[in-house]
């Protein structure tokens, strides 16, 4: 399937749903949840949807993470050894992807999406300044950084918000700085499970590349907006996303009826 069997409004609705995810996925995560049903609902396999999501996704996280360096508001050297454990994470759970059965997702990943809902809710970590990290950040970057690189190499959608969730939790960022270097983390994961997909032939390079373009842009425009958003507002976005892919997944597996 290429370029010439996909319609102007079919690629149309493509770039649409990418330049909305990149500007939901910067500021809260969860712009999986609209770039993949857009990709199936047009026709494209499922493991070719989730090649296909990771290249116009790497467009959005690079964008963002570029944004989040030059504002400061990331430091090159603070990330880029954590960004590796992500990378390495990501390759092994993308290659896993290829072999088993992804139907086993649809249990775990509702539930981990509530956990990070309730926590948000119910937590009083959200604040403008850093608290006391209840982790080592060695540890954390490597154990916590590749184990969510390995679910976004699985799957996907979330990766943000579950690395947001973990710097708040467990490294005592403020939500502001953990989403901001969550950008940084899921673009590593997000280019280390592309080169995986590319290689096994999984990418649909019309719909990626346009939907790319879309993805920069609402990456940018997003970027722009985490810079001067109120914490107590982002925290509404985090749980409105997690509220939506949870109530995504019960109406496919017919939960709600």
């Amino acid at each position: 399937m290429e370029i010439a069997s996909l319609s102007l409004d079919v690629l149309a609705f493509l770039f649409v749903a990418a330049f909305v995810a990149g500007f939901i996925d910067t500021l809260a995560g969860g712009g999986g949840l609209i770039v993949l049903p857009a990709l199936i609902m047009s026709g494209i396999p499922p493991l070719l949807a989730l090649g296909t999501n990771k290249l116009q996704g790497t467009m959005g996280t690079a964008t963002a993470s570029l944004m989040m360096l030059r504002s400061k508001r990331v430091v090159w050297r603070d990330v880029r050894k954590p960004m590796l454990f992500a990378f390495i994470g990501s390759v092994l759970g993308t290659i896993a992807v290829q072999f088993i059965d992804t139907r086993v997702l649809d249990f775990v990943i509702p539930a981990v999406l509530l956990v990070i809902t309730i926590y948000f809710i119910v937590s009083p970590f959200i604040k403008s300044e850093h608290v006391g990290a209840r982790m080592s950040k060695e540890r954390y970057h490597r154990f916590i950084v590749p184990v969510i690189g390995w679910y976004d190499g699985m799957f996907g959608p979330g990766t943000g918000s579950f690395f947001a969730l973990a710097g708040v939790s467990l490294q005592g960022k403020s939500i502001i700085d953990a989403t901001a270097v969550a950008k940084a983390f899921n673009f590593a994961t997000n280019i280390a499970s592309l080169c995986v997909f590319l290689l096994v032939g999984k990418v649909m390079w019309s719909a990626g590349l346009i939907m790319m373009v879309g993805q920069g842009v609402g990456a940018w425009v997003g970027s722009k907006c985490l810079l001067t958003i109120q914490p107590g507002l982002l925290r509404i976005m985090v749980v409105s996303m997690c509220l939506g892919m949870l109530g995504k997944y019960a109406h496919v597996m017919g939960w709600l009826w």
